[in-house]
């Protein structure tokens, strides 16, 4: 990981989140670190179960409590380290500061309350909105997102809201207060391709307009290929290659990573079966030794399934920043 700069707004080393459950206590989150320049947004791709979402409810210290504690690591925010403050304090730069757009607004909405209303709360907790303007910049912001009707639609409960109104609304919570960092955690996946296509198109919009940076957690390479400046992959909590978009399309230093990418249909070009990657990610109590992505790795010998694999550096003349946590980065 290259030093804090002045552009860098988000700045995570060695983040470690561990669950608890009948088995013992594993290590879900395994000593993640990344960066997030202002105006930037950073994909974070990797199966289900790879440890994404938990990553991002880690960053703003909402993991479920017992089961999962972090544990160890820094996240730098603006130079204040969040897991250095007390719930009270975190609770003052969650919505203002950092804000996260869950990945299902059926159960990050409240169900006892209006729209309005949990926009409004976001909005009297975290700006200086006079009371009389609250409910109009409520309003503003179900229109910046593209709620239909937002006037009426603003004293909807969420059950009354189709999935895609829920999922904006959503999105006009976390965006309400102008923080510097949002995590999106797959916020088009229940939208449909057009409402998705302006969706993304407001949160760049409004990165320009703010320089907020966005972490942007999805499947969806197509996605990644359309908003992002770097890419970070995970496998089994484990970032095992990051480095800028099109320098990982053209050249992945990971064989997951490769993998992740042959998986993707092709527009052009003669159609067959898709490969596919064998096996299944390794449940949290039964992680291998060394990569853990060794027991469906191709190219993987008694090395890889035994020592923990080292950080190869191919970062290139222009300085742009890409590793790979591989013994065999060549092999592709």
């Amino acid at each position: 990981m290259k030093d804090m700069d002045t552009d860098t707004v988000l700045d995570v080393r060695d983040l470690t989140t561990t669950i608890s459950n009948k088995r013992g206590e594993f290590v879900a989150v395994d000593r993640v670190s990344l960066h997030l320049k202002r105006g930037e947004t950073l994909g974070l791709v990797g199966e289900s179960g790879s440890g994404k979402s938990l990553t991002g409810l880690s960053l703003l210290r909402l993991v479920p409590k017992p089961a999962a504690r972090v544990s160890e690591g820094e996240v730098v925010l603006d130079g204040i380290d969040l897991l250095g403050l007390s719930e009270e304090e975190m609770r003052k730069i969650r919505g203002r500061k950092i804000s996260m757009i869950l990945q299902d607004p059926q159960t990050s909405l409240n169900p006892s309350f209006t729209v309005g209303r949990q926009i409004i709360e976001a909005l009297e907790l975290h700006t200086d909105t006079p009371r009389r303007s609250l409910r109009e910049k409520a309003i503003d912001m179900l229109r910046k997102v593209r709620v239909a009707a937002p006037e009426h639609r603003i004293d909807a409960y969420p059950h009354q809201m189709s999935g895609g109104m829920r999922q904006r609304a959503v999105g006009a919570v976390a965006i309400s207060c102008g923080p510097d960092v949002i995590i999106a955690d797959e916020p088009t996946t229940s939208l449909d391709v057009t409402v998705q296509a302006q969706y993304i198109r407001l949160l760049q919009q409004l990165q320009r307009e703010t320089g907020m940076g966005i972490i942007f957690i999805t499947h969806d390479f197509g996605i990644v290929a359309k908003v992002c400046h770097r890419l970070a992959v995970m496998y089994a909590g484990q970032i095992v290659e990051t480095g800028p978009v099109d320098r990982i399309f053209d050249k992945p230093g990971h064989p997951y990573t490769r993998a992740l990418l042959d998986s993707v249909p092709k527009l052009h070009g003669q159609q067959g079966r898709l490969p596919s990657i064998s096996g299944t990610p390794p449940p949290l109590w039964d992680r291998p030794k060394g990569c853990k992505f060794s027991p469906r790795c191709a190219f993987a010998d008694d090395r890889c399934r035994t020592q923990e694999p080292p950080v190869i550096d191919s970062t290139e003349p222009d300085g742009r920043e890409h590793w790979a946590r591989c013994w065999k980065p060549e092999a592709k």
